[in-house]
């Protein structure tokens, strides 16, 4: 990668709204990498309920994944299949709460663009998704998280090819208003 700014874009949102898929399909159109959800590896043979413990494990293991993959991204752009703020998002609704020491490290990410995707997919059922009835309440949280934040975000509907293409029309038009 050259000297120039790194532009991160996370991929978040509520579950079964096609992050993965999406965060594939952009890191393949622009030539470079993602960076995968930490989560999901972490999860996959827990076989027990996580904790407030595994939560705090899957912050710290999310930005080691995200550190680690920054400098082999190319054309100077970087996706990230969601990122820790989800940590908060499940923090709250799992355990009343999120730790202090995750809300002080959260106030240090900084992603250029976030794609918030929209819930307008079928749910599609995975081992590791517990709340479909609870997609509309998870989507007016990241929004209010977004902004919050104060962060730049698009929402990304549609369906299959349309959704990409929205997806991939937002990241060309930050892009584009950057390259200034």
């Amino acid at each position: 990668m050259d000297n120039k700014r790194l532009y991160k874009v996370a991929i978040v949102g509520p579950e079964s709204t096609g992050k993965s898929t999406i965060v594939t399909q952009l890191a393949s159109h622009f030539d470079t990498i993602s960076v995968p959800e930490f989560a999901r590896e972490y999860c996959k043979d827990l076989n027990r309920n996580y904790t407030l413990e595994d939560e705090i494990n899957i912050f710290y293991g999310q930005l080691s994944l995200e550190e680690k993959m920054e400098p082999l991204a190319q054309n100077n752009l970087l996706f990230y299949d969601t990122m820790v703020l989800t940590v908060k998002i499940w923090c709250d609704h799992l355990f009343g709460a999120t730790p202090e020491s995750i809300l002080v490290d959260l106030k240090k990410q900084y992603y250029d663009l976030y794609l918030l995707m929209d819930i307008d997919l079928p749910w599609e059922d995975d081992e590791l998704r517990d709340f479909p009835n609870l997609r509309a309440h998870f989507m007016e949280i990241w929004h209010k998280e977004l902004k919050d934040r104060g962060a730049n975000y698009v929402v990304v509907s549609g369906l299959g090819a349309d959704r990409f293409e929205s997806a991939r029309a937002a990241v060309e038009q930050f892009l584009l208003e950057n390259q200034k």
